[in-house]
């Protein structure tokens, strides 16, 4: 296996998900908002005359709903903080010309 000089190399392992799972992602919570969002207001109307105090509470969540929902489905794509970096830097080789390091991080030649 040959290596080439001054390629890059990344890892694989902290590679963000692919974009058509992270659109299927966030099209599924949009749908589920929607879907609580729909029931707590046929909870709202048929429980009105019944417990006000939770059809009060149902309806202000069918209110703000859609908005969380699409804020959320809009976000868009976010890093892991807890990936490591992708990018694995090229290591430097030492020169091999014979020059010493100093304890002061000077080189001297022999």
């Amino acid at each position: 296996m040959s290596k080439r000089g001054g390629s890059e190399v990344f890892r694989i392992t902290g590679a963000r998900q692919g974009l058509a799972d992270d659109v299927r992602g966030r099209q599924r919570r949009y749908v589920i908002s929607m879907t609580v969002r729909t029931l707590s207001v046929i909870a709202a109307a048929v429980l009105w005359n019944v417990e006000r105090h939770v059809a009060i509470v149902a309806l202000a969540l069918g209110i703000l709903l859609p908005y969380v929902a699409v804020v959320i489905a809009n976000a868009g794509r976010e890093t892991a903080p807890s990936l490591p970096s992708t990018f694995v830097p090229t290591p430097v080789r030492p020169a091999l010309d014979g020059a010493k390091a100093s304890a002061d991080g000077d080189t001297e030649r022999p």
